[in-house]
């Protein structure tokens, strides 16, 4: 199977000062991919490369399986400007596809078919009217989730999708993404909330500081050393 993503002893940083060295994993079509770490550890500057927005310092990350940095469908945190955005639902989620617009003044019937389905799928139909800053945050976080499906409906990146929501909005979240992720999409997940993401994953890669920890199935990673110290330091044993 090819690889949609592969790193290869991957170094990134600023200005030639390196914050995480080694990187070496592999992302394929339909993997559920977690992504662990402290804060500090580099989860942040491996998102941004992983964009295409920042360049490697060594190593190489290779895309494949026609999938590039530009196709990658991004949900990042939410900040309390995002929140307040003075738009219609439909208009948040469609503007996922203004990268394919092109100097087109307009979206195209493909495209309003696109926005169309994706609220389908994120049950937010009866939304597409409302004001987004009128909506509860759950119901905002699937309005973005859609819109990152407008832009791409392939490979998904979310970073900390579930922070600020209620426990009840938290777990929607996590059934809606797993769901997705049945139906063939691909899901790299940074979050703080580790049994309840790596409940969900197919893949463990774990960042400490400067380095890589781990990286392999969900299941070798609960039986491993670093597993089983970091879930117990995070709350105790997983359930699942």
């Amino acid at each position: 199977m090819e690889s949609q993503i592969e790193c290869k002893n991957v170094t990134l940083g600023y200005d030639g000062s390196a914050v995480i060295k080694g990187l070496d994993f592999k992302v394929n079509s339909g993997d559920y991919l977690c992504i662990l770490g402290e804060n500090g550890s580099g989860k942040s500057t491996l998102i941004k490369a992983l964009l295409g927005l920042i360049n490697v310092m060594d190593g190489s990350i290779n895309w494949g399986d026609g999938v590039s940095a530009k196709q990658i469908g991004y949900l990042p945190q939410q900040t309390l400007v995002q929140r307040d955005f003075p738009a219609s639902v439909r208009e948040i989620v469609i503007s996922g596809c203004l990268s394919k617009c092109g100097l087109r003044p307009f979206y195209n019937k493909e495209e309003k078919a696109q926005a169309r389905d994706a609220m389908e799928q994120l049950g937010i139909t009866d939304l597409s009217k409302r004001c987004y800053r009128e909506l509860s945050g759950g119901q905002q976080q699937r309005v973005l989730l859609a819109r990152a499906l407008c832009a791409a409906s392939r490979l998904l990146l979310l970073d900390e999708p579930v922070t600020g929501l209620d426990p009840k909005a938290q777990l929607d979240l996590y059934e809606l993404i797993n769901e997705l992720n049945k139906k063939g999409i691909t899901i790299i997940m940074v979050s703080h909330d580790v049994h309840s993401s790596v409940k969900y994953a197919s893949h463990i890669l774990h960042i400490g500081a400067k380095e890589q920890l781990f990286f392999g199935t969900k299941e070798s990673y609960l039986e491993s050393r670093i597993g089983k110290s970091f879930m117990i330091a995070e709350g105790g044993e997983d359930d699942d």
